[in-house]
């Protein structure tokens, strides 16, 4: 038997609806379940925000390199 849900209903803005929309089709699981993922995560680390508990769920979707803006290597044509 499953839990019974309630609905709820928050706004997004674009950048974080389209994340949302490809974690849930990274994962094969619906977006409802993605955002239940993250709130559950966020609750049991109360010192995390709630940016860092998106982050955390959303990293896969990056893509680039994490030292972007910090490797002089990424830097060295900038501005040219």
């Amino acid at each position: 038997m499953s839990t019974p849900m309630r609905t709820a209903s928050f706004k997004l803005t674009e950048q974080l609806d389209d994340a949302l929309t490809e974690l849930a089709r990274r994962r094969g699981a619906s977006r409802s379940a993605v955002v239940r993922e993250a709130l559950a995560a966020f609750a049991v680390d109360r010192t995390r925000t709630v940016t860092a508990a998106v982050d955390a769920i959303s990293a896969p979707l990056d893509g680039g390199p994490r030292d972007l803006s910090t490797n002089p290597r990424h830097m060295a044509r900038f501005g040219k």
